[in-house]
C-alpha cells in the first residue's frame, strides 16, 4: 500500500510541475529512438536471413566434411576444417596467456597496490587500451611479435600461429584485466576485515575468500573476451593469417607453431568472399554460420556460469 501511495504522489507532483504542458519533444524524441532500434533490428533480421538462406544449403549438404576439410580452389571440396583449427589453436595461446596475466594485474591493482597517481594512472590507461581499435594491435603484434620472433628464432615467415596468438592475447588483455578487477571491486569489504580479525594474512584472504566470491565475474568476463578474441580478422592479417594451417607436412608441434602458415576462421571467411564466384560466398555464408553457433555457444557458457555462481550481498 505504501508503494502504491509513494507512486500516485510522485506522479502527482510531476503532473502538477509539468501542469497541463504536453511534452511533444520528449514524445518526438522517444519515438525517434523507437525507430531508430526498429530500424537496426530490421537491418539485423534481414542480414541473417540473407546469411542463413545462403549458408545453410551448404551445410545441409556436406555436414561434417564441410567442418574437416581444408582450403580449396574447388569450392565443393573447400571447407574450414584448417581456419577452424588455427581459430582454436590461438584461443589456447591466448588463454595461456592473457588470462593468467590479465587476472593477476587486476589483483595486484585491487589488493595490493595503493590509490597513487600512479595507479591510478595504470587504471586509467589500462580502461583506454580497451576502446583502441583492433587494427592498433594488429600493427604492434608485426612490429613486436612478427619482427622478434624473426630475429630471435628464425622464422622465416610474416607471422605465426604464437605471434598471431600472442597479438589476440594483447588485444583482450585489457578486457580481462578490467572485468576480474569489476569482479573483485564487487567483493564487499567486510569479508576481508572478517578474514583479517581471524588471523589471516593477505594471501590467504585473496586466496580463500575473495578470489572464490569473485569467480563467477572472472569466469563470465574472460570467457566474453576468449569470444572477442575469437572473432577478430583485422589484426591477423597483419600478422600474416593466409589461407593454409599446418602447411609443413611431418613437421612437429614447435615447426607448426613457429613456422608453419596458418589461418583463421574469420581470415576464411573474408577471403571467400572477395572471391567473384558466388559458390564461394556461399561457402563464407556456411563459415558465418558456424562461427555465430560457437560465439551462441561461447556467451551462452558465460551467461550459464554467471546464473549457477552468482551471489548477492
Amino acid at each position: 500500500m505504501g508503494a502504491v501511495v509513494t507512486g500516485t504522489t510522485s506522479a502527482v507532483v510531476t503532473a502538477q510541475l509539468r501542469g497541463n504542458r504536453r511534452d511533444v519533444v520528449g514524445s518526438l524524441f522517444a519515438a525517434g529512438l523507437l525507430g531508430a532500434l526498429l530500424l537496426s533490428l530490421l537491418i539485423l533480421v534481414v542480414l541473417l536471413w540473407e546469411v542463413f538462406r545462403t549458408g545453410w544449403p551448404v551445410l545441409a549438404d556436406r555436414g561434417v566434411g564441410f567442418l574437416t576439410a581444408g582450403p580449396s580452389s574447388v569450392p565443393a571440396s573447400a571447407g574450414i576444417g584448417a581456419a577452424l583449427a588455427g581459430s582454436l589453436a590461438m584461443m589456447v595461446i591466448v588463454a595461456l596467456v592473457a588470462f593468467p596475466f590479465g587476472i593477476g594485474a587486476a589483483v595486484y591493482l585491487e589488493e595490493y597496490a595503493r590509490d597513487t597517481r600512479v595507479t591510478r594512472f595504470v587504471a586509467t590507461n589500462v580502461r583506454n587500451l580497451a576502446g583502441v581499435p583492433s587494427i592498433v594491435y594488429g600493427i604492434l603484434g608485426l612490429v613486436l611479435f612478427v619482427e622478434v620472433l624473426n630475429r630471435v628464432i628464425d622464422i622465416h615467415d610474416t607471422g605465426s600461429l604464437l605471434s598471431g596468438g600472442l597479438t589476440l592475447a594483447v588485444l583482450v588483455l585489457p578486457i580481462v584485466i578490467i572485468t576480474t578487477s569489476e569482479a573483485l571491486r564487487a567483493v564487499p569489504r567486510s569479508l576481508r576485515e572478517a578474514a583479517f580479525g581471524v588471523g589471516a594474512t593477505r594471501w590467504e584472504v585473496i586466496r580463500h575468500h575473495v578470489l572464490p566470491a569473485a569467480a563467477p565475474g572472472i569466469l563470465t568476463g574472460t570467457v566474453l573476451s576468449l569470444a572477442r578474441a575469437f572473432g577478430e580478422t583485422a589484426p591477423l592479417l597483419l600478422v600474416g593469417a593466409v589461407n593454409g594451417f599446418f602447411a609443413t607436412g611431418d613437421a612437429g608441434v614447435i615447426e607448426r607453431l613457429l613456422r608453419s602458415p596458418y589461418s583463421a576462421l574469420p581470415v576464411q571467411i573474408l577471403a571467400w568472399t572477395t572471391v567473384p564466384n558466388e559458390a564461394f560466398k556461399a561457402l563464407a555464408a556456411a563459415a558465418i554460420l558456424v562461427m555465430m553457433a560457437i560465439l551462441l555457444v561461447v556467451n551462452g557458457v558465460a551467461i550459464w556460469l554467471r546464473n549457477r555462481y552468482e551471489r548477492t550481498w
